[in-house]
């Protein structure tokens, strides 16, 4: 019964202790935000979490940027509108948009929603210099916060200690 409850905190724990990279956190963190700011129900959003499923990202900052980037998301909806609209309203994509249209698969992507292509292209914007920003942050404060998750017995017990005595002397 408990385990429901500490499934969560030992996944979003283990996410931040894990000695995954700085590059390896930030993309996780870009790659979460882009799913999060396209909206969900749609072939988009679905192929979009199997790359951050299956892509050698950090899951749990992945996972936990795309649950912040998912409220965030409801801001930039009348932005995300703009800019879809207008690249839908294109003339000279047209051609594109019907060829597209007309495949098997595509339109279940909803690409033709001006609010999911302005919130993919604004995702994929966002992408490098998320990158760029979240790197040297993850460098620089990661080992600090290990340390000291790595002192609250909660920590210990969730992972148990032989886990933790692999880290390292706390």
């Amino acid at each position: 019964m408990w385990f429901i409850f500490i499934r969560p905190v030992r996944f979003l724990t283990g996410a931040l202790i894990q000695q995954d990279s700085p590059r390896q956190l930030a993309h996780g963190f870009a790659l979460g935000a882009l799913v999060g700011l396209v909206p969900k129900e749609n072939l988009t959003a679905i192929a979009l979490m199997t790359v951050l499923c299956a892509a050698r990202v950090n899951l749990g900052t992945g996972m936990l940027a795309a649950f912040a980037f998912s409220w965030i998301g409801v801001l930039v909806d009348p932005l995300s509108h703009r800019i879809g609209l207008s690249l839908l309203e294109w003339r000279t994509l047209a051609p594109v948009w019907t060829w597209l249209y007309n495949l098997p698969v595509v339109p279940w992507t909803q690409f033709n929603n001006s609010v999911v292509l302005g919130s993919l292209v604004v995702g994929l914007t966002a992408y490098y210099p998320l990158v760029r920003l979240g790197e040297p942050l993850f460098a620089r404060y990661k080992p600090r916060l290990e340390e000291r998750l790595r002192r609250y017995r909660i920590v210990q017990v969730l992972f148990g200690a032989e886990w933790t005595s692999r880290l390292g002397p706390a």
